[in-house]
């Protein structure tokens, strides 16, 4: 053969042979193609009857939580929260006698009792299936013992055996609900029966007429708040908030600001109070006056040098060489009187230390937690519970603030007036 024969013949077998692969290459395909539409349908059809499987298990078990529920649906939930022993407060409540109610929670018992009373449509919890809510009276116990000891909640947590967010959560409950209900009842302004006699008391025992309270600040520590911390940084040098108060001839409260940070000066705290604003305008106290040596005198209150010398807040003479007997004589007697709001700073901060102490609550929180030992203070006075454990008062020095301009006249006549009174 030639050799373009012997070529032709090549290249048709070569051909053939292609063709011979394609077709083989062509038939793996299709089968392969084949077997892996069988594994997806294999791999659906199991899922499939593991989803109905699953379906059936879950509507199974949620059958059975549902008989289990129908079966007990008077049981409560056996773990809601963590169990814990509360002997010490159920052997409180049966065994202490009034002077360990009166030594620790700061009144005896049939007072605790009527506290109780009185903040129990405000703190009664209602009962669910999960857990049953603490007894009024544990959680009025709580907040006392936290208010009366400073105490870390940590340590109450153990000692009453609840959970630390519990303490708390109840701490503020209660403090709230003392605000809300009692302060309106235990700190307001005198009425006029209430204005004689206690002006009748600072007569009969201090010979100063017209007197219807005397005011004074203290100091309550504080945490470094986040926000302008160098203004609560007193004199000092603690971080504290002001608090005023103005209490009668029995060491009551009846008007109170909290809150002022702890660099402003007692004269400040007055002007920024409504207190400074009700006696400017007149709507303070009613319009006696006594005439004394041809001055008519009205009511007023005592404060120290720090205070502006006003007609309805009497101040002493300026202490100097330059005194005559009489005032020295008037600033004794005004010195002695006004003891008495020192002395209610000095029962308010023994009864609840956590006054005493640094205040570990956040700012927002801290002026509701004095508030609430102002109330709780008027009504253990006003229930006589005797109290003799008293604290001395801050000796944050007086600072007499230059900007609060001169004396008013008739401030000055009315001083000079209640001098020559006494000096008869």
């Amino acid at each position: 053969m030639e050799w373009h024969q012997i070529l032709a013949v090549l290249g048709f077998l070569y051909s053939r042979w292609q063709m011979c692969q394609t077709n083989i290459f062509l038939q793996w395909a299709q089968n392969e193609g084949k077997m892996r539409q069988k594994t997806m349908q294999k791999a659906a059809f199991h899922v499939r009857r593991m989803k109905r499987l699953r379906m059936r298990r879950r509507a199974s078990n949620l059958m059975v939580v549902m008989i289990m529920s129908t079966l007990h649906r008077r049981q409560q939930r056996a773990i809601w929260v963590q169990p814990r022993p509360s002997t010490w407060w159920e052997d409180v409540s049966r065994s202490w006698d009034e002077v360990d109610w009166q030594k620790n929670f700061r009144m005896t018992k049939t007072s605790f009792l009527h506290l109780c009373d009185i903040l129990r449509p405000s703190l009664t919890r209602q009962h669910t299936n999960f857990r049953s809510p603490l007894p009024v009276e544990l959680r009025v116990a709580i907040c006392l013992w936290r208010l009366a000891t400073n105490l870390e909640y940590r340590a109450i947590s153990h000692l009453f055996g609840i959970g630390i967010s519990t303490a708390c959560s109840v701490t503020q409950q209660v403090v709230s609900a003392i605000n809300v209900v009692m302060k309106p009842l235990y700190i307001k302004p005198p009425s006029e029966a209430e204005l004689m006699v206690i002006v009748q008391g600072f007569r009969d025992r201090w010979a100063l007429p017209q007197v219807a309270g005397a005011i004074d600040g203290t100091h309550i520590g504080i945490m470094a708040p986040d926000e302008n911390p160098l203004d609560y940084y007193n004199r000092k040098n603690v971080y504290s908030v002001i608090l005023q108060g103005v209490v009668d001839n029995k060491m009551k409260f009846w008007d109170i600001n909290v809150g002022c940070p702890g660099k402003v000066s007692d004269a400040r705290v007055l002007i920024n109070s409504s207190l400074y604003s009700r006696g400017e305008n007149g709507t303070l106290f009613p319009g006696w006056t006594e005439r004394l040596n041809n001055v008519d005198v009205p009511l007023h209150i005592l404060g120290d040098a720090a205070y502006p010398l006003l007609p309805w807040l009497v101040k002493p003479f300026p202490e100097g060489n330059g005194l005559t007997q009489p005032q020295v004589n008037f600033n004794y007697r005004l010195r002695q009187a006004r003891m008495t709001v020192e002395r209610a700073f000095g029962r308010l901060r023994g009864r609840w230390r956590c006054l005493l102490k640094r205040c570990d609550a956040h700012i927002s929180f801290v002026s509701h937690i004095i508030s609430a030992c102002c109330v709780l203070h008027n009504y253990c006075e006003t229930a006589n519970e005797e109290w003799v454990d008293e604290e001395p008062a801050d000796d944050v020095d007086d600072f007499v603030d230059s900007e609060i301009g001169p004396p008013a006249n008739n401030g000055e006549q009315i001083r000079d007036a209640l001098c020559a009174y006494l000096a008869q």
